[in-house]
């Protein structure tokens, strides 16, 4: 049986609560075995504006991580909606897809997406965590944030 709570408790985290779309979207959609977790923001924090501006201008690498942190925990948050808290329908972590809000001379992004990629190896244990990723760096960010990631996992 995989306790993610337990896991998460131990790095000192802990889910946020849901946060609804703020579009004409849904945070997750399933298909067949698959869920498609929408690009998630670091919302969810005490003080999200924390995490706006650009990477290497007016954010540093700690705080970059940390919203990438936070943008696995909304991640995580989803799956587990998604899947109605049953952690063991978790099949792995396929795929994330992190985008960093970074100006063009800036080549760190896969150092900043790691860190949702190693909290999701935390969460979910070597197997199920491993997953494939992109790392890319964007001229912007939906409400000025430093980072989004959005997952795909296979489920039972």
């Amino acid at each position: 049986m995989m306790d993610v709570i337990a896991n998460l408790s131990k790095l000192g985290l802990e889910l946020p609560e849901s946060a609804p779309p703020l579009f004409n979207y849904v945070p997750y959609v399933t298909a067949g075995n698959m869920v498609f977790v929408a690009g998630q923001v670091p919302i969810g924090c005490n003080d999200t504006d924390l995490y706006k501006g650009k990477v290497d201008e007016n954010i540093d690498m700690e705080t970059a991580e940390r919203a990438a942190q936070q943008c696995g925990l909304n991640i995580l948050r989803q799956i587990s909606d998604a899947v109605e808290g049953d952690w063991n329908r978790i099949k792995r972590c396929v795929k994330l897809g992190g985008f960093v809000n970074c100006g063009p001379d800036y080549t760190d992004m896969s150092l900043v997406i790691n860190a949702a990629s190693d909290l999701m190896v935390a969460a979910l244990g070597e197997e199920r965590g491993k997953h494939a990723r992109f790392a890319v760096g964007a001229p912007s960010l939906p409400a000025g944030f430093c980072v989004e990631i959005d997952a795909v996992f296979e489920i039972k």
